[in-house]
């Protein structure tokens, strides 16, 4: 997201962005500026609870740490700590890490890095601003317990069968728990008797008292505690009763200030919810004015790919990919290894925007964003990815047996300041297959029999044919030079040809192993319908091949990314690369080829 100037203030930003319209209507409204800093329970890091609160909003970035973030994490990432940089606030990196038995330190780690390698960070004024849902565990059960107390919750004692049953449907209302009006003193007796692990799991669960009848399905008394023996990544095994998400998120917005709580569509139905606690216990005199108001905006539907965690984990576990952090996959980590850059992404939840409408974006716009990055940033280098053999037969006649002609070529031609790279003309060549053509088709302008071309930083050559292993294949392609045409000399214009191919010297260029990916799907919504994702995967999403890179390559350090030139743009693999033998990905193509 771009960073505001004087005449990209917030004032002027797009109208379309919605969010950006209703965080200029609280500013101007003083809505949150006479609000204090609570500071955090469980969080001594945090000074200055009660003092006045320095930031003018306070966003959040809150995942649950239950798997890998993908795409659609990236585009909010980028709003909620977009949103708070451009309008003077404070973005919180917070965990809603409410679910034990689903939660790993690995899935921690693996956020916080998404989120730094993005260009965000939770640190300001040297404070940290990375919160846990964990750390007001404690503050959870006393508002539980005050719900409770003040008769808007109960325990109920209901088989998961039963409660289903007794929920109703979109048209018919539920039916009130025979659990619903027992005596308070014996709910919280049980609640109380919950915590200590008196109880099985699935005996017992918390629920709120507001209405079976309610249109909103999502106010019919929600669970807001359950019972589950599950040691906790970050607490251990001190409790053995955990919140629901749908309560405790509410909670950790309250008592972190934050004044717009951003998320998706489907969070819409709960708004209710959100708001109706947060009253509740603000009454009861645990929270205070002025509350949080949560926001909600279409998620990023993004074609050919699905960000369904389950479905994702299922491509892992059935190792139809090669683990998370395969350059198939929509996660950041595989898009990041893919070749994808920060700025990219950055770029693409620009573009898209915040709406309250969900729509469809085509595939075609996320490359679109790494083309449009990298086409300034990415050095040059020439590569055979499909090799044929390309012989020079005159060249001692031409430049003299055991000589090689030396060529050069910027490294990147807006930039001058990348410098040149240089590497040498050879007798024996590598050139694309498809630039030879023994029987040409209408309008074939590269190698033929008796048709010129220039080998591109070398000299125009005329091809003289071609020779064939046993079954007909071509195996080499046969040509002279041009004496006194190389580029850059005088004779370089002597002669006007249309076609230009590139090479690799066949004695000096450097095998290498690439990766051609492609989309991971044939169907622009691979589970669309209800369908098996499965049945759309595209056979040809990985193509491992060895190609023949400009020598100067072999040094490309793993994180380089290169334009091999008429290809695409190739990331050095991060992971798979060693010293002195890169291994290259496919990032993209220089333009959009699919399903031509």
């Amino acid at each position: 997201m771009s960073t505001p100037t004087d005449k990209n203030t917030p004032a002027n930003a797009p109208a379309a962005n919605f969010l950006r319209n209703i965080i200029e209507r609280d500013l101007d409204a003083d809505t949150y500026a006479h609000r204090n800093w609570a500071g955090t329970p469980g969080d001594a890091a945090h000074h200055g609870a009660g003092q006045p609160d320095p930031a003018k909003i306070r966003t959040r970035f809150p995942p649950e740490p239950n798997g890998y973030l993908h795409i659609g994490h990236a585009k909010s990432i980028c709003l909620n700590f977009g949103l708070a940089r451009d309008f003077g606030g404070v973005c919180h990196m917070r965990f809603d890490d409410t679910n034990p038995e689903k939660e790993e330190q690995e899935y921690v780690d693996s956020i916080l890095d998404a989120v730094k390698w993005l260009g965000f960070g939770w640190e300001q004024n040297g404070t940290s601003h990375l919160f846990y849902a964990s750390s007001y565990f404690e503050f959870m059960y006393r508002a539980a317990e005050a719900l409770i107390e003040r008769g808007f919750a109960y325990v109920d004692q209901q088989t998961p069968d039963e409660m289903r049953a007794n929920r109703g449907t979109l048209t018919e209302p539920g039916k009130n728990s025979p659990w619903r009006d027992r005596p308070l003193e014996e709910n919280l007796r049980l609640f109380r008797e919950m915590r200590e692990g008196k109880h099985a799991e699935g005996s017992m669960i918390v629920r709120a008292k507001i209405d079976m009848a309610a249109p909103n399905i999502n106010l019919r008394d929600p669970a807001i505690y359950r019972i589950r023996f599950a040691e906790h990544h970050a607490t251990g095994n001190a409790w053995c009763i955990y919140p629901m998400y749908t309560f405790a998120h509410p909670i950790e917005d309250a008592l972190e200030r934050i004044t717009h709580s951003i998320c998706t569509l489907e969070f819409e139905d709960q708004r209710p919810f959100y708001d109706w606690l947060l009253e509740h216990l603000r009454d009861a005199g645990l929270l205070a004015d002025p509350l949080p108001k949560q926001y909600e905006f279409a998620r990023l539907n993004l074609t050919y790919i699905i960000t369904s965690k389950r479905k994702l984990k299922q491509l892992v576990d059935e190792k139809i990919v090669d683990g998370w952090d395969d350059p198939r996959m929509p996660t950041i980590v595989g898009l990041r290894r893919r070749g994808y850059t920060a700025a990219s992404l950055q770029m693409l939840a620009e573009r898209t925007g915040a709406s309250k409408h969900n729509t469809w974006i085509d595939y075609s716009v996320l490359e679109g964003c790494l083309r449009e990055d990298l086409e300034a940033k990415a050095p040059r280098a020439m590569a055979a990815i499909d090799p044929l053999k390309l012989k020079l037969t005159n060249w001692d006649e031409v430049i003299g047996a055991g000589k090689v002609e030396p060529c050069s070529a910027p490294a990147h031609p807006h930039h001058p300041e990348f410098g040149e790279r240089k590497f040498n003309l050879t007798p024996e060549l590598w050139i694309e297959r498809e630039d030879f053509e023994e029987v040409p088709p209408k309008g074939f302008r590269r190698l033929f029999p008796g048709n010129m071309a220039r080998l591109k930083y070398g000299f125009i050559i005329e091809c003289t044919g071609c020779e064939k292993d046993a079954d007909g294949k071509v195996t080499a392609v046969l040509a002279k030079l041009v004496p006194d045409t190389k580029s850059g000399t005088p004779g370089a214009d002597s002669v006007k040809v249309k076609g230009v191919i590139t090479w690799v010297s066949a004695s000096e260029g450097v095998a290498t192993e690439v990766r051609l990916y492609d989309r991971l799907f044939t169907e622009a919504q691979p589970d669309a319908g209800g369908r098996d994702f499965l049945d759309a995967l595209n056979p040809n999403s990985k193509r491992v091949i060895t190609a023949y890179l400009e020598p100067g390559l072999a040094a490309a350090q793993p994180g380089d990314t290169f334009q091999f030139e008429r290809h695409g743009y190739f990331f050095a693999d991060h992971k798979d690369s060693a010293a002195g033998k890169p291994v290259f990905n496919l990032a993209v193509g220089l333009k959009d080829s699919w399903g031509k």
